[in-house]
């Protein structure tokens, strides 16, 4: 199990030096939100040719991530061609720069891949851990959580949909999103994705190996709610759409819940 993990590890080290210095070229860092997506499938695949786990549950767990990958990595690398860079990352990158003194290199390096390479290595260990087992075979509790899973990649799909079809409307601009999924829940999209690891991670679970991962989800769970997710999000629409303070009381953080009266 160590020597996988320590492959794995040195593959996904390699993977985010080879983007650093892509985006020192272009001086832009937003492509690691799309690589978030698609590191995680490498983690699996790099595990999958290695163990010798049971064969039900590796291609489950290879193929659900790559559904989940693809489809996220797919749809961050559009935002940004479409949007341009992200304004978190620049403001991030401005202030080292400006009040440390910092060059473009050793603040992209430092901020944004040395940290987000180690949390995507402990997020997606279910579909490491998970494969490493031959025994028991898939049960109940397998295919339970593949359903979860693809219960999330639908949620956060149709949410992200839901939200890119509104801010399309012209007459839209400036306005909030409160209809469709995200009448349930302030992020229908945050939700999806740490749904998708839930499932996942059950499906893991079944081993003895597989348990041990429960700290993937947590993390990611803890990310969305409480660190880089919700907080950052809700942060600058407080400041910039009319009426969010109404939307924030009425509507579920997370979990997706009918709105509240009143």
């Amino acid at each position: 199990m160590l020597t996988i993990l320590a492959i794995n590890a040195a593959v996904l080290a390699a993977c985010f030096v080879a983007l650093w210095l892509v985006c020192l070229g272009t001086r832009d860092v937003t492509p690691v939100d799309s690589f978030w997506a698609w590191g995680m499938l490498v983690m699996a695949a790099s595990t999958y040719v290695q163990a010798e786990g049971d064969p039900t549950r590796m291609l489950m767990l290879l193929a659900i991530c790559g559904l989940w990958a693809a489809r996220l990595g797919t749809f961050m690398l559009w935002r940004w061609r479409s949007h341009g860079p992200d304004r978190r990352y620049s403001a991030l990158l401005g202030k080292a720069q400006q009040h440390k003194g910092w060059s473009f290199a050793r603040a992209s390096g430092q901020l944004v891949f040395a940290t987000q390479a180690p949390l995507l290595f402990v997020v997606c260990l279910p579909v490491q851990l998970g494969q490493i087992d031959a025994a028991p075979p898939v049960g109940t509790l397998g295919y339970i959580g593949a359903a979860i899973a693809l219960f999330g990649i639908a949620f956060e799909t149709i949410g992200d949909a839901q939200l890119v079809a509104f801010k399309a409307r012209p007459e839209n601009q400036g306005k909030l999103m409160t209809s469709g999924l995200w009448r349930y829940t302030r992020h229908p999209n945050y939700f999806g994705d740490a749904t998708t690891w839930w499932g996942l991670w059950l499906i893991a679970a079944e081993t003895s190996t597989g348990l041990a991962a429960v700290v993937g989800p947590m993390l990611l769970t803890w990310t969305l709610m409480k660190w880089s997710g919700a907080p950052t999000v809700e942060k600058r629409l407080a400041k910039t759409r009319e009426g969010y303070a109404e939307y924030v009381a009425r509507t579920s953080g997370f979990i997706p819940m009918p709105p509240r009266r009143g």
